[in-house]
């Protein structure tokens, strides 16, 4: 044979390394597929047919990776498991190596190589691929929310910097301490490091099996080797270890030897299919490409047919009917820009949203930004929007809610912090007085309304798993590079959809796999998960089954209902269950949040008749600054958190002279990432300052109930 050739199909990319018969390699490439596996692998063919001559009968293909299994038998290839591809190529290069972690886009892997006394080298593998929590993909979505462009989170380190406590177990529980972390405006350098952190963790805890990897460590696998802080953790993880096991006590230097990311590290996969080939020395036989070129132009379609389920429109007409009737109508404001208004901010964990109303109610204007990941950057940048578009307006009231509700409080001056749920109760009756359920799906959490005579009877929130969200859909769309306004679009188009079951994102995205493998695209899972979102907003998420006992009249609003795919497909199960529901999307389906606080502003405001807000030019000049570290952990208990104190310039601070972390005045300091109310007093110095407060208070107003229950109940000596 003239040429062997191997090729890694896996989660997010494909890879493959042509060589002689001697296995010296001619050329190699790695590149992302899309979700488009076959037509990746018919362009790396087609490629190499014109390169180098490739063609039936002179080549050995093998094939390696989660979606080669069906590639493979159209060419004639040969299947090689991932992990036996790996543990070959590590054996024949890397012969003093003990150690591998193989970090992928949606999986990992590690395998341990121990020598038996017999002298043969005997293999334990460990795998996840259950979960994407820990994974390149994971990693980059984090960093994507957090606003970290690619080239900078490449060179984002780990060493030096404050660690917090991120999940290591679960992808989704790892976004959520991310979202806490950013409520509490922790640095991103901070929590990329903590996110280093928690991948190296999750490997060494959970993939070893208590097991301890021994020198020489090999890290392979695109994460491993495109984040810098990603090495960094394993190695001063790895040091820490072996200098406690007894195995030496090795330098920095002598690290960077025993820990390393060898050359051609992204192709271990396919190198192991070259020295399978070489050791077999038969099989494998290239057939050309007749059957993958009929897989990719009929066969896969056909096989979706048989499959799949039906598209979310079936024609072109259906698809504009649907536009025309849930696309929001937005009443435009044709007043003179007012010169008194009332503002509503809602900080929620992906975006930041603000509306200006005026006094008769009117929405004026309204604001939407994705977060950049700290809720006081995102409120300098929403409010310096506002001024921009409407001057130096009045503001009679400011109200605030979402995540960020707590810290940015008494940092804006805010008259009002409302909880969520009545914010987006408040603004969905504004428009809609009879409606009897408000469904709200934002970015990361579901919120459930079921009101009576114009209240909330009832609500359901779940803000603890990414099924049903938006942040799910919006994470799956970008990783297959589809921008978050042609999602809709992109999953109308769809001429089939695979079936997807019910229930807690970290299977669901074990699914997304699995469909991938058969073949099916972007736009056609994308469909497919906008099809099971109701189910799991409804059922899974909201525990309704009989959505016929909550009313007829249903609202939906939240961010992820700007995505017409979404309406569709949730009007489409309401109506199966209620045939005489009517459904309606909120005008400002993202901002609903926002409009209800500002209501209740215009509320407190008229009870009042005053306003604490800063003003424009103090919330352009904040200051502020985060500490965490062994001065701000919380000793009231033995849990011992791990708090962050979020110090913030407002001019009227009295400052914190006496405190481990001094202050000086002007100063305000908001405490965070505390696990209950004990932690918001910063220690036994301040609950005496607060002790005596309370007592000066007493003084200054005495209960005069309680002085005339003492005296007149007073014992009294009674003399003969």
């Amino acid at each position: 044979m003239k040429y062997i050739l191997g090729i890694d199909v896996g989660s997010t990319t494909c890879k493959y390394i042509l060589t002689d018969s001697e296995g010296n390699i001619l050329d190699k490439a790695y590149e992302r597929h899309s979700t488009k596996t076959a037509e990746k692998v018919l362009e790396f063919l087609k490629r190499l047919e014109d390169r180098f001559g490739v063609e039936k009968g002179n080549t050995r293909i093998y094939f390696t990776g989660s979606g080669a299994t069906i590639i493979s038998q159209l060419v004639g290839g040969r299947f090689i498991q991932e992990v036996v591809a790996v543990s070959t190529a590590v054996e024949k290069l890397h012969p003093n190596v003990r150690f591998v972690s193989e970090i992928g886009g949606e999986d990992m892997k590690t395998v341990f190589i121990r020598e038996g006394e017999d002298g043969n080298k005997n293999k334990n593998v460990y795998m996840q691929n259950a979960c994407a929590g820990g994974t390149g993909t994971f990693i980059e979505k984090i960093a994507r929310k957090l606003g970290v462009p690619q080239e900078k989170l490449s060179q984002m380190g780990y060493r030096g910097y404050t660690l917090h406590k991120v999940s290591s177990k679960c992808g989704i529980f790892a976004e959520t301490d991310v979202n806490t972390l950013v409520k509490a405006g922790v640095p991103v350098e901070e929590i990329m490091a903590s996110l280093f952190e928690a991948v190296v963790y999750q490997n060494l805890a959970q993939l070893t099996k208590g097991s301890t990897p021994l020198p020489e460590v090999l890290l392979l696998g695109g994460p491993n080797l495109f984040f810098k802080g990603l090495q960094e953790a394993w190695r001063i993880h790895l040091q820490r270890i072996w200098k406690e096991k007894g195995i030496g006590d090795f330098t920095d230097e002598e690290m960077q030897k025993l820990v390393y990311v060898p050359e051609n590290s992204l192709f271990y996969g396919a190198l192991g299919c070259v020295f399978s080939a070489l050791e077999e020395k038969e099989g494998g036989v290239y057939q050309g490409l007749d059957r993958l070129l009929w897989w990719v132009n009929e066969g896969q379609h056909e096989q979706k047919l048989k499959e799949g389920k039906k598209p979310l429109v079936s024609s072109f007409e259906e698809y504009k009917q649907i536009k025309e009737t849930y696309t929001p109508k937005r009443k435009p404001y044709t007043k003179p820009t007012p010169k008194r208004v009332f503002i509503g901010c809602d900080f929620g964990s992906t975006t930041a949203k603000a509306v200006v109303l005026d006094e008769e109610k009117d929405v004026v204007e309204s604001f939407y930004t994705l977060s950049k990941g700290n809720p006081i950057e995102d409120a300098k940048v929403i409010f310096k929007e506002i001024r921009e578009k409407l001057g130096n307006v009045e503001v009679l009231g400011l109200g605030v809610t979402g995540y960020g509700k707590d810290l940015l409080k008494d940092v804006l001056g805010a008259d009002v912090a409302i909880v969520e749920t009545v914010a987006h109760a408040t603004a969905g009756l504004f428009f809609f007085p009879d409606a009897d359920c408000i469904c709200d799906v934002g970015g990361v959490d579901v919120k459930i309304m079921i009101l009576r005579n114009r209240t909330v009877s009832d609500f359901r929130l779940n803000s603890q798993c990414s099924s049903g969200n938006g942040a799910f859909l919006q994470g799956v769309a970008e990783r297959f590079g589809i921008p978050l306004e042609e999602i809709g679009d992109r999953a109308f188009s769809a001429k089939a959809m695979p079936n997807f079951s019910m229930g807690c994102g970290v299977f669901l995205q074990s699914d997304i796999v699995n469909q991938q493998r058969k073949g099916w695209q972007a736009e056609e899972i994308l469909a497919g998960l906008c099809s099971v979102l109701p189910l799991n907003v409804w059922v899974y998420a909201g525990n309704i089954n009989n959505l016929a006992q909550v009313g007829t009249k249903f609202i939906l609003q939240g961010g992820t209902h700007k995505n017409l795919a979404v309406v569709k497909a949730q009007v489409d199960f309401i109506k199966q269950k209620v045939p005489n529901a009517q459904i309606y999307v909120h005008p400002y389906s993202g901002e609903a949040g926002a409009i209800g606080a500002a209501l209740i502003a215009m509320e407190e405001y008229q009870k009042t008749g005053k306003s604490r807000f800063k003003g424009f030019d103090a919330i352009e000049r904040i200051e502020y600054k985060t500490t965490t570290g062994e001065e701000t952990v919380c000793r009231w208990c033995p849990m011992e958190c791990k708090r962050t104190f979020v110090d913030v310039y407002t001019g009227e601070g009295e400052g914190r002279y006496w405190s481990k972390v001094p202050l000086e005045k002007g100063w305000i300091r908001l405490i965070v990432n505390n696990a209950c109310p004990k932690g918001l007093v910063e220690d036994q110095e301040e609950l005496k300052i607060v002790k005596e407060k309370m007592e000066r208070i007493k003084d200054e107003f005495p209960n005069v109930g309680l002085f005339v229950k003492k005296e007149a109940f007073k014992t009294r000596k009674v003399y003969a």
